[in-house]
């Protein structure tokens, strides 16, 4: 049975629990392919717990097996708080469990305790299966308008 909860910062267990999934994301081909960095992963839970940061883990059997991170952002056409998902990871040996819809769960129920109007994240447009869940889940493509085209993320890196 999965066991999905918020994360304590100030718990080592789940700081480290935390880095490790992390770390196992970093490294998988749809998170980059690359290990974190020393820096990110001595910091990362420091710096997580400094902002109004949501960090979800799942665990099997007493064990962590996925992870989600999220951020509280806002939306001014709405006038209301939104839920951006960051990070939906799940360690390999446990996928297609059903892991990350439990995840993807938990975060909605947080947004809506919050008054949040949306959930929102990003994918990979090869990513698959991810974009399969998250269509499962009811996400969708941003427009305002079809004339004006999809919502792209960019990014510029400082």
């Amino acid at each position: 049975m999965i066991q999905v909860r918020s994360a304590n910062f100030d718990s080592t267990a789940d700081a480290k629990s935390l880095v490790r999934l992390l770390c196992e994301y970093a490294q998988d081909p749809m998170g980059g392919g690359q290990g974190l960095s020393e820096f990110t992963r001595a910091n990362i839970v420091t710096e997580l717990a400094k902002r109004d940061a949501i960090t979800l883990l799942a665990y099997s059997g007493g064990r962590a097996v996925g992870l989600l991170n999220a951020f509280e952002g806002f939306s001014t056409f709405y006038c209301k708080p939104l839920l951006n998902i960051h990070d939906v990871s799940v360690s390999a040996p446990y996928r297609g469990q059903g892991i990350a819809q439990q995840l993807l769960e938990q975060a909605e129920v947080i947004a809506r305790q919050r008054g949040c109007c949306k959930l929102t994240l990003e994918v990979l447009s090869e990513n698959k299966i991810a974009a399969a869940l998250y269509q499962k889940f009811g996400f969708a493509g941003y427009q305002l308008d079809p004339q004006a085209g999809r919502a792209e993320f960019w990014e510029k890196k400082l």
